[in-house]
């Protein structure tokens, strides 16, 4: 049997799972381990293996525009002056995102238990982002909770809509790319064929393009398997490597900014996301240098996330905003010139809001335009795919004739 075992240790909430045949025994246990003051224990199910996976594989992921909704109902119950626990309580049931609801639950029974919304969102800074963590705590600090839940819904949302525009913007393309997969596997596996036992009776020679076709259809018949199962191989290793080592992950971060177009967008959604989220956390009242450890924690990107990490290292070494901007080598001129004339206007806020415009208009701009920019590659694509099967195809066709005389 397994039991979860609440506890508190140095003023958080901390939780653990212990095999024991017995509660009595679940709590010996614990108490032999020193970790901290036993609040609950439970019996607690083991996961299953699948379970596992899709936890390992972070398929059980939050619903972000569900999650954004919740906030918009936090701050307005705040706002009006309801107590927090029957807020979270009242909210709790109208959530349908499994994952959601259950970290919803456990914020409520921590609260129920006499601890601070900071401690018990901590527990699921993973799930939920430091971002989160640090606007909580900053509202309870200050007294105004609703203000700073607002705050964070205000970022959470201007992410979430740079995303639905990439979405958006790159559902023509990938469906044209899918298209042609698709009519391409068809030709290869139910048109190509009949050709090859036509002139395997006539006794002549195919096409160079026909033999090219019959290649790939033999691969696909014979090894399509082996192929499949060794891209997944191939794909699961990389990801490992990824995941598990951070140089390989620098370097593949680093490659990709090289991209074409798909470099550009990064780059832009990135730096813009960093400036907007550090605007609005400097504008609610969090120091900057506190600004700027929050805002990098949400850079996807490792190699722009050590770049911007130069921002924090001259504030840190005493020297100024704009000396870290220009350091990193991520932001233009004119920009880095409007960050250091903020600093020594005082209107660093305003500054930072302008420059995060800025990024915001042209990450809108080159995203709105994808299909324009990626239109000559999928043109090209599609002649190299018809000339292709063209050849491929008629070519037969055309030796036909010579073939039965």
């Amino acid at each position: 049997m397994y039991f979860k075992i609440e506890y508190i240790s140095k003023g958080k909430m901390q939780e653990i799972v212990i095999s024991a045949k017995t509660v009595k025994d679940a709590i010996s246990k614990f108490r032999k381990k020193n970790l901290g003051v036993l609040i609950n224990i439970a019996e607690y199910k083991k996961p299953s293996l699948a379970e596992e996976i899709v936890k390992k594989l972070d398929l059980a992921k939050i619903d972000l525009e569900e999650y954004i909704a919740i906030l918009d109902q936090l701050y307005v119950m705040l706002d009006a002056g309801l107590a927090i626990d029957m807020v979270i309580g009242n909210i709790k049931d109208s959530i349908k995102n499994k994952q959601l609801k259950k970290i919803f639950i456990s914020i409520e029974n921590d609260i129920k238990a006499g601890f601070s919304l900071t401690n018990a969102f901590e527990k699921f800074e993973k799930e939920l982002g430091k971002l989160t963590i640090s606007m909580i705590k900053l509202g309870e600090e200050t007294g105004d909770l609703a203000r700073a839940i607002k705050d964070l819904s205000v970022i959470l949302h201007e992410i979430l809509d740079n995303r639905k525009r990439l979405k958006k913007a790159t559902r023509y393309p990938m469906f044209i790319v899918f298209a042609m997969m698709v009519a391409f596997t068809v030709v290869i596996l139910f048109v190509i064929p009949p050709f090859k036992s036509m002139f395997a009776q006539l006794h002549t020679e195919l096409p160079l393009p026909t033999r090219f076709l019959l290649w790939i259809e033999a691969t696909i018949e014979n090894y399509g398997m082996y192929v499949l199962l060794g891209a997944v191989f191939v794909f699961l290793i990389i990801t490992y490597m990824y995941n598990k080592d951070e140089n390989i992950r620098l370097k593949m971060d680093k490659f990709i900014l090289k991209v074409y177009i798909v470099g550009p967008v990064i780059r832009l959604a990135m730096t813009g996301r960093f400036v907007y989220v550090l605007q609005r956390l400097i504008d609610s009242g969090i120091p900057i240098l506190d600004a700027v450890d929050i805002a990098l924690n949400i850079i996807d990107n490792l190699y722009i996330k050590k770049q911007f990490e130069l921002i924090k290292n001259s504030i840190v070494t005493g020297g100024t905003i704009k000396q870290g901007f220009e350091e990193s080598g991520m932001f233009e001129n004119m920009t880095v010139q409007m960050i250091g004339a903020g600093e020594e206007s005082g209107s660093l806020v305003l500054m930072l809001q302008k420059v995060s415009n800025y990024y915001l208009e042209k990450y809108r701009y080159i995203v709105d335009n994808i299909a324009v920019l990626i239109e000559p590659i999928l043109i090209a694509a599609i002649a190299g795919f018809v000339l292709t099967l063209a050849l491929g195809i008629f070519l037969p066709m055309w030796n036909l004739t010579e073939a039965i005389k």
